[in-house]
């Protein structure tokens, strides 16, 4: 980090947006560490990281606007246990929530990243895609940045507790899909017993 600096950090944040498994709770606390050593500011670190949150979110959204909505449906129609019913209440529950969901899912583990490709599927508005995306990564990025800086040496702990927090999405998430296989299945028994 001391290398590349405040630009490469956003470089790094832009990247996770694409490549899940460089972790932003790593690269922010670091961020943030680097910047106690006076390497760089840090609201350099802040203000690098959101715009890396923001283009790479911004390169996610652009691809769920190239897939489009019905190239999207065809898609899923191909999957075992997904109807396109199934589609359709999550398009209402986005059309409903999905300014929240860009918010507040850009403060979730996983859904960071994800949330921005069914945004361009329903080809939100972008300025408001783009002030929601920042909004939510400006708060994400300030505490994992923040938690860098004020633990210093110690920045490694923050990885500890965001890897507790992601666990708990990750069982969330495995609890909500085994539920959905799970009702899918009975609903297929159930039909074909009639």
């Amino acid at each position: 980090m001391e290398t590349i600096g405040a630009p490469g950090a956003g470089l790094a944040i832009a990247l996770e947006n694409l490549f899940p498994p460089l972790p932003s709770e790593v690269i922010l606390p670091l961020a943030g560490f680097t910047a106690s050593r006076g390497n760089f500011s840090l609201v350099e670190a802040i203000i690098w990281t959101t715009l890396g949150s923001v283009v790479g979110a911004l390169a996610l959204y652009a691809i769920g606007a190239w897939l489009g909505r019905d190239r999207m449906r065809r898609l899923v129609s191909k999957v075992p246990l997904v109807d396109l019913e199934d589609v359709d209440r999550v398009e209402a529950w986005f059309d409903r929530h999905g300014y929240r969901a860009v918010f507040f899912g850009r403060m979730l583990p996983i859904f960071r990243s994800l949330i921005s490709i069914p945004a361009g599927i329903e080809r939100m508005p972008v300025a408001k895609f783009l002030l929601l995306t920042t909004a939510g990564s400006l708060i994400w990025n300030s505490i994992f940045v923040l938690a860098g800086f004020y633990l210093g040496e110690n920045w490694g702990v923050v990885e500890e507790y965001a890897g507790i927090f992601q666990w708990i999405v990750i069982i969330a998430v495995v609890l909500f899909l085994g539920y959905f296989v799970v009702s899918k299945i009975r609903a297929h028994r159930r039909k074909r017993a009639q």
